[in-house]
């Protein structure tokens, strides 16, 4: 099942309601930039590399929109809109990546140029990193494949997949390639809460797509590596410092922990892209908060007492250390020196 996360349609951004899931697939139809940046704020649009193609669609999405008659007009109207989408999620530092790639095509464009050819212009970047993106995951897949191996039992955490990029996705994609290849292996997905992406999420994707997937909470994770024998951990991220530490969804990093007292590997899988090099290590990260609410209530159901104080992180760091190797679209790299293996 190949899944259209987000796609460019008679100009407007057409991406799937990822809140809506799994009861019902649901697509928007987003035809401004305030209804793009509320949908990434609320996680209708989510994952590291697909909020880096949302936003440049998006920015390219305000150019074609801007009634502006001079160049003037349109760079007020795009400094104001790359404010916006800078603001919705602080820690990906793919949305920042992609929103300098615009910003930086804006700013090379000749004030000579129609208006129309700008916004033409603006629109073939942003379509550009959307295909670039279904290509890294395709070649995530294969450079990660060839690490799962026949009866291996995987656990994976938060959703690394298809509704995470506008392709197969980061470290699911690795799972699609090797069922490809005929290998035959388990995968446990956690939950992950307290959003739950990935009992929502992860597991509707895997069994659309015929991955022999069983769901735990985030509690069972050391009972079930050491009681149904997990022999690997491969999960996506969101931004990589240089030296290898990578923050990724909540909870990621106590799997780390865990691999290394079980002693089984723990992968990363993410573009390059998510590797961010202006920040030397995990340290300078900036994790994202979320509202109290998620964790008051499950859905609508109030689940602790309302005036209770709360701490949601939504990110946490996992140091190079406890890394075994990051995958990514160029290669499988031991995270000491990032040396290719």
């Amino acid at each position: 099942m190949l899944l259209e996360p987000i796609k460019w349609k008679a100009n407007k951004i057409i991406f799937i309601d990822q809140t809506k899931l799994p009861s019902r697939l649901k697509y928007v139809r987003c035809m401004d930039i305030d209804t793009l940046c509320e949908a990434i704020k609320n996680l209708r649009l989510r994952g590291a590399p697909l909020i880096g193609v949302s936003v440049a669609l998006g920015y390219a999405l305000s150019a074609i929109n801007s009634r502006s008659r001079t160049m003037a007009g349109l760079k007020k109207v795009l400094a104001s809109s790359a404010i916006k989408l800078k603001a919705t999620r602080p820690t990906a530092v793919n949305l920042f990546w992609a929103m300098k790639r615009m910003e930086d095509v804006f700013s090379r464009l000749s004030v000579d140029m129609s208006l129309q050819e700008i916004k033409r212009l603006l629109l073939k970047e942003a379509l550009s990193i959307l295909k670039e993106d279904q290509d890294m995951c395709r070649a995530i897949g294969r450079n990660g494949a060839r690490l799962i191996k026949d009866k291996d039992i995987v656990l994976t955490h938060c959703n690394a997949g298809m509704l995470a990029t506008a392709g197969h996705g980061t470290a699911l994609s690795i799972f699609y390639e090797a069922k490809k290849k005929g290998k035959k292996f388990k995968v446990y997905a956690d939950e992950t809460r307290p959003l739950m992406q990935g009992s929502r999420l992860t597991m509707w994707e895997l069994m659309k797509n015929g991955i022999d997937a069983i769901l735990i909470c985030d509690d069972m994770a050391a009972s079930t590596i050491i009681n149904k024998g997990v022999t690997k951990i491969i999960v996506g991220a969101d931004r990589i410092a240089r030296n290898g530490d990578a923050a990724n969804k909540i909870g990621t990093y106590g799997l780390a922990v865990l691999a290394k007292y079980h002693n089984i590997p723990f992968y990363i899988a993410a573009p390059s892209s998510t590797i961010d090099h202006n920040i030397k290590t995990g340290k300078d990260i900036p994790i994202e908060e979320r509202k109290r609410e998620e964790l008051i209530y499950v859905g609508a159901k109030q689940t602790a007492p309302i005036k209770a104080k709360v701490y949601n992180p939504a990110f946490d760091v996992t140091p190079a250390r406890l890394i075994t190797a990051i995958i990514t679209e160029s290669g499988v790299y031991d995270i000491k020196g990032f040396r290719r293996i």
